[in-house]
C-alpha cells in the first residue's frame, strides 16, 4: 500500500503536540468551571437549512449523506461549522430542563470548508462559553464574557507560556445606528464589507462599499472613518460624535460600549480595546462583538471571538437571548506547535520504565508497575527482556526519565539523564513532581 497523503486543512498532532493540546484544554476547562459554566456536548450534524441561513456560510458547510440512503430519503444534514448554532437548537430542545440564565461551556470539533492556510483549517477544535437567558438577559453579562476569556488567556500564559492577548470590542448597535444615520438601508451588507478591513485595508473596503453595496462616496468614507476609531478608554465616544451622525440606535450602542470599556479598564487595564472596525461576519450578532489578537501573531487575525445575540434562539413564544465567546483552540495551537514555540518535555505519559530481567520474571515487573500506578505514577513495562543497556536506550528513545530495576528483589530506580541510581520501594518511591507528568515548555 502506498504511503497515504495528508488531506489539507485537517491537522493531526504528533504525541508531543497532542500532550500540549490536552494541557491547554485542561486549563480552559478548569477555568470555565471556576466561573460556573456547566459542560455540554451536541451532535455533530444539524439540518442543512438551519446551518445555511446563518450569515455568509453556505459555501463552507460540509454536507452529510448516507452512502446507501433509502430511495426518496430527503433529509439533508451538514456538519456544524461552529458551536453556537447547535447550542441554540439545544436550548430550544431542552429548555424545560435548564435553569436560566444558563451558563454552558462546550469543547468540540467543528468543520468548515474554507481554503486551508496557517491558522485556518477545515477541521478544528473550538472551546465555547455562553450565558443564555429566557426572554431577557442582563447587560452586565456582556462585560463578564470578555473578562472570563481574559482569565483563560492569563492562565494559559502563566501556566503554559502561551503568548498574551488583547480583546477588541465593538457594538453592532453602534455600527448599525451609524449606518442608518447616514441613510443606509442595508446595514448588514456594510458590516460584512467592514469585517474585511484588516484583511484588505481601508481603501479596498471603501471601494467595495461603493461597488457592491452602492454607497455614495461620502457614505463609504464615513463608514471607513468609523472603522478606523479605536481606544483603550472612553475617548472613542467623542471621536464618533465628531463624525456628526445622529441616530437613537447609535446612542444606545455608544452607551453600552462605553460601560464595557469603563469596567474592563478597572479589571484588566489595557487589555480590552474599543475597536470600531470589529464587525463579525455572522448575522446573528445584535450587540457587543469581540475579537482577540495574540501578541506576536497579529497576522493570524482573531484567535477568539464572540458577541451578543438577542434572537438566535426562539420558539415563537419564548426568546432566548445570549452572549458568548469561542476560543479557536486549533487556530491558536497549530502554529505555536508547528514552529516549536510550544513543546512537551516528553512524548509519552510514562515517568518510569520497569525493566524485565527475563520473561519468567515479567509477572514481578507487572506487580511493580501496578503498585506505582496505584499511587498515580504513570509507567510501563519494558516490551522485551533485553540487556539492560538496550532497555535503557528504549526508555531514552521514548523520553522516559526513570528505569526501575529489580522488580521485587533489590529494587532500585535510575534517573537515566543524570545516571544517579538509588534503592527504591515500589510502595513508597515517588518521582520529583516536575517529572511525574509531561510538562509544556514555551520558547521564543
Amino acid at each position: 500500500m502506498a504511503r497515504p497523503k495528508p488531506i489539507s486543512g485537517f491537522p493531526e498532532f504528533l504525541p508531543e503536540g497532542r500532550i500540549v493540546e490536552s494541557r491547554v484544554l485542561d486549563v480552559i476547562r478548569t477555568t470555565f468551571e471556576l466561573h460556573g459554566f456547566a459542560p455540554i456536548e451536541t451532535r455533530a450534524v444539524e439540518p442543512l437549512d438551519q446551518l445555511a441561513r446563518k450569515g455568509e456560510i453556505e459555501k463552507e458547510v460540509y454536507v452529510v449523506r448516507r452512502l446507501h440512503a433509502a430511495e426518496g430519503e430527503t433529509d439533508e444534514l451538514g456538519l456544524h461549522f461552529d458551536l453556537t448554532v447547535p447550542f441554540a437548537r439545544y436550548v430550544l430542545e431542552h429548555a424545560g430542563h435548564l435553569v436560566f440564565p444558563f451558563r454552558r461551556h462546550q469543547i468540540q470539533k467543528v468543520w468548515r470548508g474554507e481554503r486551508p492556510q496557517e491558522g485556518r483549517y477545515r477541521e478544528f477544535t473550538q472551546a465555547d462559553i455562553d450565558i443564555v437567558g429566557q426572554d431577557q438577559l442582563a447587560e452586565h453579562h456582556d462585560v463578564e464574557i470578555p473578562l472570563v476569556a481574559l482569565d483563560v488567556f492569563s492562565r494559559l500564559h502563566v501556566e503554559l507560556g502561551l503568548p498574551t492577548v488583547s480583546i477588541r470590542v465593538n457594538n453592532r448597535k453602534l455600527s448599525e445606528g451609524f449606518y442608518r444615520g447616514l441613510g443606509i438601508e442595508d446595514p448588514a451588507a456594510v458590516l460584512q464589507r467592514v469585517d474585511k478591513y484588516d484583511k484588505i485595508g481601508p481603501d479596498a473596503v471603501t471601494d467595495l462599499l461603493q461597488e457592491q453595496v452602492g454607497l455614495a462616496p461620502a457614505q463609504a468614507r464615513a463608514c471607513v472613518g468609523l472603522a478606523g476609531i479605536q481606544s483603550e478608554d472612553e475617548s472613542f465616544v467623542d471621536k464618533v460624535r465628531a463624525l456628526g451622525v445622529q441616530h437613537d440606535l447609535l446612542d444606545a450602542g455608544l452607551e453600552e460600549l462605553a460601560a464595557l470599556i469603563r469596567i474592563a479598564a478597572r479589571q484588566e487595564p489595557g487589555r480590552v480595546v474599543a475597536d470600531l472596525r470589529i464587525a463579525r461576519g455572522l448575522d446573528y450578532y445584535t450587540g457587543m462583538v469581540y475579537e482577540t489578537v495574540m501578541h506576536g501573531f497579529e497576522r493570524m487575525g482573531s484567535v477568539g471571538s464572540g458577541g451578543r445575540y438577542d434572537s438566535l434562539a426562539s420558539d415563537g413564544k419564548v426568546t432566548f437571548p445570549g452572549v458568548g465567546y469561542s476560543f479557536g483552540v486549533t487556530r491558536i495551537l497549530a502554529p505555536l506547535i508547528g514552529k516549536g514555540r510550544l513543546t512537551a518535555s516528553r512524548s509519552v505519559p510514562s515517568a518510569v520504565l520497569v525493566a524485565v530481567d527475563d520473561e519468567e520474571s515479567r509477572g514481578s515487573a507487572l506487580d511493580v508497575a501496578r503498585q506505582l500506578r496505584a499511587r498515580g505514577i504513570p509507567c510501563e513495562v519494558a516490551p522485551k527482556a533485553d540487556r539492560f543497556g538496550r532497555q535503557i536506550r528504549h526508555a531514552e528513545r521514548r523520553g522516559i526519565p526513570f528505569v526501575w530495576f529489580g522488580a521485587g528483589h533489590d529494587d532500585s530506580v535510575k534517573d537515566i539523564r543524570s545516571g544517579h541510581q538509588e534503592p527504591a520501594d515500589p510502595a513508597g518511591w515517588f518521582p520529583p513532581e516536575a517529572d511525574l507528568h509531561p510538562r509544556v515548555t514555551a520558547s521564543e
